[in-house]
Order: C-alpha cells, then sequence, then structure tokens
C-alpha cells in the first residue's frame, strides 16, 4: 500500500491515514505531525516553518520534499506508507514521483475524502477550542481553506490524469469512510 490522503484541512484524513497505517502495518507518514515536532524540538527546520505555518501558508516544497526525502529513506527499499497532509502542490507532486521512481516505487492511490466548506469550517473551529491549535483559529482556517483551493485543489486533477485518483465521502462516520478505505485496499 503506498497511497496519498488528499483533503482540505480538517476532512480527517489524518484520523483516517493512522488507522489505515495501523490495519495495514504500513508507515503513516504526516507532514503535520512531523513539522509540529520540528517546531516542538526547536530545530532550524522547525523555526523556518513556524512563521509559514502561523499565517496558514504552505511551507517552501524544498523543506516539505527535503522531509518526505528523509522519511522515505529511513523506511527502506518499497516501503509501504500513507502520506497524510502532502503532497499539497503539483511540485511537491512531481517530487514525489521522481523520488519514487528513483526508489524503483510508485504510488498506488491517490483518496480524495470530500468535505464541503461548512463541515470543514464546522470540525476546524471546534477542534481550535478543544486542542487550541493557533493554525484552526478562524481567520486562519479561512486562509488554509483558500491555500488549499489555490495550491492543493490542482492536485485532484492531476491524479485524476494519472488515473490514480478515488473519491471517499468525507462527511459520513469516521467508521464509514474508515469502511470505504478498507473496500479500496481490499479491490
Amino acid at each position: 500500500m503506498r497511497w496519498i490522503l488528499l483533503g482540505p484541512p480538517g476532512s480527517g484524513k489524518g484520523t483516517q491515514a493512522k488507522r489505515l497505517a495501523d490495519k495495514y502495518q504500513v508507515a503513516h507518514i504526516s507532514t503535520g505531525d512531523m513539522l509540529r515536532a520540528e517546531v516542538a524540538a526547536g530545530t532550524t527546520l522547525g523555526r523556518q516553518a513556524q512563521a509559514f505555518m502561523d499565517r496558514g501558508d504552505l511551507v517552501p516544497d524544498t523543506l516539505i520534499l527535503e522531509m518526505i526525502r528523509q522519511r522515505l529513506k529511513e523506511l527502506g527499499p518499497t516501503p509501504g506508507f500513507v502520506l497524510d497532509g502532502f503532497p499539497r502542490t503539483t511540485q511537491q507532486a512531481d517530487g514525489l514521483c521522481k523520488m519514487l521512481r528513483g526508489m524503483s516505487s510508485e504510488l498506488d492511490r491517490a483518496i480524495l475524502v470530500d468535505v464541503s466548506d461548512d463541515e470543514i469550517l464546522k470540525r476546524l473551529l471546534g477542534r481550535a477550542r478543544l486542542e487550541g491549535r493557533t493554525d484552526d483559529e478562524s481567520g486562519v482556517v479561512l486562509h488554509r481553506l483558500e491555500v488549499y483551493r489555490k495550491q492543493t485543489a490542482p492536485l485532484i486533477a492531476y491524479y485524476e490524469r494519472l488515473g490514480l485518483l478515488t473519491r471517499v465521502n468525507g462527511e459520513q462516520s469516521i467508521d464509514g469512510v474508515f469502511g470505504e478505505l478498507q473496500s479500496l485496499a481490499a479491490a
């Protein structure tokens, strides 16, 4: 299993990626988690990324691609993985494709966890209250959705052209979404 989970912030892709990784014994690679860990550790990468994250902007491709390259190298040859939060731009997708080719590997599937803007706003504002995440405050949420529409949504067409895109309804229950994903894994 070499999957990418796509979707707007708050679509549940992180939750589903963790469940898939546990069930199918593959690596869950979350750039958001990796970046937050770098920030918490006060690394150079973390400090560089923090300014972008605080504004709700994407961290530059060069930094993200290097993080992913290092993580895939750690996993060894032909790793199984679920990518969560990466790629976010077509440039990152191209970089990932080249990186995987260099490892004699390729993606199996890109899955769009499809959720409406209204539902996303409700989820993220609720998460901000519960977890105290500054990247989920209302002004930042609206900016993150705009960034998603401009920079990340084009990945939908990108992966459709490659014949790798599958859509799942992200507005159903967590277990309902996971059931759809398990059906895809069995196919």
